[in-house]
């Protein structure tokens, strides 16, 4: 698969006549171009907003709806622009300028690896400096290139379902080792991707506040003593998880699979995603089935879809699996997959309290990790998911589960961070102005980063997934 191999538009020395594009610490470069949709004029809203498709460059955003009516009106082909020349077919150029016209992100996804390659590179083309002096640059500078502070950003797509996975052998090994410190591991875990069914209505953007959720909350019971009953009331251990967010492009047809040779081209792009969870609730209503209040409250996702295809420089081998570990069944076994189907993408995690915000202080790093030690890749994940039929639909979204490494500070969520050991109370986390964490209080921020850096190569940015926690109602 050529998505698998960078190319000519991963050239760093591609430039755009947008100038703060071209700052080598800029996280959105004319090599990333990341699909968001936003509303370009929030301040005359009354309602829900307008909502435009674009891309991300530098510290602004390229309202594509606009520049491609500008092209209707105009009786000019989007398969005329630069950068363009062989690499499209009439046929799909038409279906995406109409797609981006009506400002639809899922018939964008829908093209397949072809129709993204192909958005990605009418969009760098409008974006190269050498097109600067062109009339359409003129329009788009004067018309469609929007401050990004001007804007509101949406979620990128129309997220139909959302299904969240365990793929991180350390996560699932050290939570494992708190409630069962001798068998850590459950035995279909090496053979099989475990994952459940989220809430695709409480997936909210970056900056919405979450609400701290009430449930059912059982406290241990001590020896001894007739066992307590549950209680109604507002979570006390609530906490984040970091993850990626892999959106589904082309789909299947009910019934049919998507073999794990196809599998990456089935995926369109990448986000950053905030599982939050509400830790008590959660550990009296998991057995028998599985998490269901404890998680469907709130997930927060990062409001750009970083291509695929922007992501090629940065695809590294599937984690190694320790000598003794099962090979994997032969629907989730591909050499390619296996040589190039990992991510190394560096992911951080930030924790800003009310009153380190209050003081100015600056928000404290919680953790740095990679997605290079998930055990199981995100295209064994989407062949997993439509192995028995599912029918996957474009805008779809597949959550890796917590990402956490091998060492204590690249652990994803607070109940590893603050874990100590089996018998061992808490170890808490103390912030710049004294305050201590084991979970998170209300007024915390918590700000997900993600990014991709290699020599010979610009640095490419997910952006901030971020989110305040408000009381409980």
């Amino acid at each position: 698969m050529t998505l698998l191999r960078p190319n000519e538009t991963h050239d760093p020395a591609l430039a755009s006549w947008v100038e703060s594009a071209n700052d080598p610490a800029s996280d959105f470069p004319i090599q990333n171009l990341p699909l968001c949709a936003f509303d370009p004029h929030p301040e005359d809203d009354e309602g829900p907003g307008e909502e435009h498709l674009g891309v991300r460059i530098g510290d602004s955003v390229l309202d594509l709806s606009i520049l491609f009516q500008h092209l209707a009106d105009s009786r000019q082909s989007p398969h005329d622009l630069p950068g363009i020349g062989d690499n499209a077919d009439e046929d799909t150029t038409a279906i995406l300028a109409d797609a981006i016209a009506l400002g639809n992100a899922n018939a964008v996804m829908s093209l397949g690896p072809y129709g993204s390659a192909l958005f990605r590179r009418c969009a760098q083309g409008l974006l190269r400096s050498e097109f600067k002096t062109e009339a359409l640059a003129r329009f788009l500078q004067r018309r469609a290139l929007r401050r990004l502070d001007d804007v509101v950003l949406f979620e990128p797509a129309v997220i139909g379902d959302y299904t969240d996975f365990y793929a991180s052998i350390h996560h699932a090994s050290t939570v494992g080792a708190m409630f069962r410190p001798d068998n850590p591991l459950l035995p279909n875990y090496k053979w099989v991707p475990i994952g459940y069914h989220g809430r695709a209505s409480s997936l909210f953007p970056s900056g919405m506040p979450v609400r701290r959720p009430s449930g059912q909350i059982k406290a241990d019971d001590k020896p001894g003593e007739p066992p307590s009953p549950p209680v109604f009331g507002p979570c006390k251990l609530l906490d984040y998880e970091l993850e990626l967010g892999f959106f589904v492009g082309a789909g299947n047809e009910p019934g049919e699979t998507i073999p794990i040779g196809r599998a990456a081209e089935h995926l369109f792009g990448v986000c950053l995603l905030n599982d939050w969870s509400a830790r008590d609730i959660q550990k009296w209503e998991y057995q028998p089935l599985g998490p269901f209040l404890a998680k469907n409250f709130a997930s927060t996702i990062s409001p750009y879809a970083v291509m695929i295809e922007a992501l090629a420089p940065f695809r590294c081998p599937a984690s190694p699996r320790p000598e003794g570990d099962p090979t994997p069944l032969l629907y989730l076994a591909d050499a390619d997959d296996q040589r190039l189907g990992g991510f190394d993408i560096t992911l951080e995690v930030y924790l800003s309290s009310a009153q380190m915000r209050a003081a100015g202080a600056e928000p404290l790093r919680l953790s740095r990790g990679s997605s290079r030690d998930m055990y199981w890749t995100p295209a064994q994940l989407l062949a997993h998911h439509a192995s028995n039929g599912c029918p996957m639909r474009p805008g779809d979204l597949l959550g890796s589960g917590t990402l956490s490494g091998p060492s204590p500070e690249s652990r994803g969520c607070l109940l590893e961070l603050t874990w100590d050991g089996p018998g061992k109370p808490r170890k808490p986390i103390t912030l710049p102005t004294g305050e201590t964490r084991t979970f998170l209080a209300d007024g915390d921020e918590i700000t997900l980063r993600g990014f991709c850096e290699r020599e010979g190569y610009r640095r490419i940015g997910l952006g901030d997934c971020r989110a305040i926690i408000e009381p409980a109602v």
